[in-house]
């Protein structure tokens, strides 16, 4: 009996001998295919894990330094993490956000849409940042009922790329209680020590403004003010942009216009 010849185009395919040129090439991107199709799959499912991962450890190193200030471990202590209180601000107006989720807020997200974001000038761009979200998270802290301490997420561009801390402030919104650097690529070293705990143990304590300008700096040398943070030998580059990021934070195009709503009561 004669051989049934391939009816369809699949079948024709796959009746090439394995030498054949087009049949190895066809095999290889079915195989590159199924395997990307794969990567992708697995990327878009896996992607919530991975941010909810980033965001624990985001909450960990906070929730760390939280518990270390004087105070505020108690409160912690006797209050479990319900005693943080995550909420949104609008940067612009200084108001809070009611409409939105903070738990799953991204401001770095945010901050890379042209319609959730503010392209900054170069005046007012010293962080280096190019463009800010418009609405931005912080982190409550209360006693009693009253401010006990305020959390705020900070970053700006160094001398190797993004450092990422949080600035907390006491409730008088004046003194920091602590900074934190959680992310930064700066030299190892030099400017990689801002995430060493003597240089950050110096923030505690310091005023952040004076008669309403914010004035408080990483100075080059020994620090001889209220106001001024002592820098690190060799990582001048580092400081200034520490400095510039927690002066562009805590001014009008940052956290400003919400700092001085609640400094007159405007917000909870």
């Amino acid at each position: 009996m004669a051989d049934q010849a391939p009816r369809g185009p699949w079948q024709r395919f796959l009746a090439r001998p394995n030498s054949d040129r087009t049949k190895t090439l066809g095999v290889a991107f079915l195989v590159a295919l199924v395997c990307g199709l794969a990567v992708s799959a697995a990327a878009v499912s896996l992607r919530p894990l991975i941010a909810a991962n980033v965001d624990d450890e985001r909450q960990a190193r906070m929730a760390a330094m939280l518990a270390d200030l004087p105070g505020i471990g108690d409160i912690l202590a006797e209050a479990g993490a319900g005693a943080v209180d995550l909420q949104l601000v609008d940067l612009a107006s200084g108001t809070l956000v009611s409409d939105r989720d903070p738990a799953s807020y991204d401001p770095l997200v945010a901050a890379a849409d042209p319609a959730m974001s503010t392209e900054l000038s170069r005046a007012e761009d010293f962080a280096g940042l190019g463009r800010r979200e418009n609405i931005a998270p912080v982190y409550f802290v209360r006693r009693d009922g009253a401010l006990a301490l305020l959390v705020l997420p900070v970053r700006g561009t160094g001398y190797g790329g993004l450092i990422k801390a949080y600035l907390a402030l006491e409730g008088d919104l004046n003194t920091v209680a602590a900074l934190t650097v959680y992310e930064q690529a700066e030299t190892p070293g030099l400017g990689g020590r801002i995430t060493e705990h003597d240089w950050q143990a110096q923030w505690a304590g310091k005023q952040v403004a004076e008669d309403g300008a914010v004035v408080i700096e990483v100075v080059r040398g020994e620090a001889t003010g209220p106001h001024e943070v002592a820098g690190i030998s060799g990582a001048s580059v580092t400081g200034y942009a520490v400095t510039d990021m927690i002066q562009f934070w805590l001014g009008p195009a940052g956290y400003g216009p919400f700092l001085e709503r609640l400094r007159a009561g405007d917000t909870p």
